[in-house]
């Protein structure tokens, strides 16, 4: 019989008009077998099949006794590095190198199963967003601070030069009287100013600063705190900071403080809070009329704080105006111009 790969030849030459002298000439085989393939249609069955190749055997690698013990270590602590597991299999007896352990442990790392976002919408005044994000000015660093009601995405923000807690408390009053009224609870990032402790990871509660919490009470909400590195759950402010240095922030100018609060109050009022929001696909100015009147009334008065300390004024650079230029004029005696003027006149 023809090997596979003569019947392959032999279609080859006979395809290109060779004939039967000289293809047997060129595989080493009579005539008569030639004639005898081609007549009697076995090379048409012997090429309409591919050859079949068997599985390769395993070869044995160095690596292969102690991959059980890579696994259980995994299987109780997944964080192991390659490391240090290259380091335990070693003292163990294995003479490989690090290469092969470190491309097993990336292939049988037990991978966490992740976590779903679910995105949630938030009655009508019940929920706002709070967050810090910091800017470089020419004249120095600004804090603007952000709050977002989470039912019509309104949004209202001021930049300050500090982030401390005299700052929260007077921007948050501010946001309140922009909006009217109050919502039920506020959600925050791990401020300090609010969270003094958070130890619901390791099964304990949260410590909040004693300070915000009558400052909350006098305005009637709630502070609420993210769980610590899930500030995707606080998505409703951490994307408008985004939209902020996108939208408003980038390409502007601006020459002092007073200025840029100015331009930001007015970019509230005539692009950020009346632009179809992407994802609701409506006006936050117009699901804000179904918001105002669900909201709590406001305090009768300002926060007055018995601990806190009065805050010190801010010392702003000469750089936080724009140089006015000046016309410097010479001052002379009338003597001098009647002089000028000659005598007779």
């Amino acid at each position: 019989m023809i090997e596979w790969e003569r019947q392959v030849r032999l279609r080859h030459y006979l395809e290109q008009g060779l004939t039967h002298t000289a293809i047997a000439a060129k595989l080493g085989i009579s005539r008569r077998t030639i004639h005898r393939w081609v007549k009697g249609g076995d090379l048409d069955r012997a090429l309409s099949e591919a050859p079949r190749y068997g599985p390769r055997s395993a070869v044995a690698q160095k690596l292969d006794a102690y991959k059980p013990v890579i696994g259980t270590r995994l299987a109780e602590y997944p964080k192991l590095s390659a490391v240090r597991l290259f380091g335990e299999v070693k003292a163990a007896g294995y003479t490989g190198g690090y290469t092969r352990v470190k491309d097993y442990v990336r292939q049988v790392r037990p991978r966490p199963p992740e976590e779903a976002l679910i995105r949630f919408e938030t009655l009508p005044a019940h929920q706002g967003q709070v967050d810090f994000a910091h800017f470089r000015m020419p004249w120095g660093r600004r804090y603007a601070l952000l709050v977002v009601l989470g039912y019509s995405r309104l949004m209202w923000l001021r930049f300050y030069p500090r982030q401390h807690m005299q700052t929260l408390i007077r921007g948050l009053e501010e946001a309140f009287g922009y909006f009217g009224g109050v919502p039920t609870e506020l959600l925050f990032d791990q401020m300090r100013t609010v969270v003094t402790k958070d130890l619901r990871d390791e099964g304990g509660t949260v410590v909040e600063n004693a300070e915000f919490l009558r400052f909350a009470s006098h305005w009637d909400f709630r502070a609420r705190a993210c769980r610590p590195y899930r500030a995707q759950t606080k998505g409703k402010v951490e994307r408008p900071i985004r939209y902020l240095r996108d939208n408003f922030f980038y390409g502007r100018t601006f020459v002092s403080d007073s200025d840029l609060n100015h331009q930001a109050l007015h970019w509230l009022d005539t692009v950020a809070n009346v632009r179809t929001h992407g994802t609701l696909r409506e006006r936050p100015i117009d699901r804000f009329e179904h918001e105002r009147e669900r909201l709590k009334p406001l305090a009768a008065r300002p926060y007055r704080s018995l601990v806190l300390p009065p805050e010190r004024p801010v010392r702003t650079s000469s750089r936080s105006m724009p140089a006015v230029p000046t016309i410097q004029v010479e001052r002379r005696p009338l003597l001098a111009y009647a002089e000028l003027a000659g005598p007779g006149r």
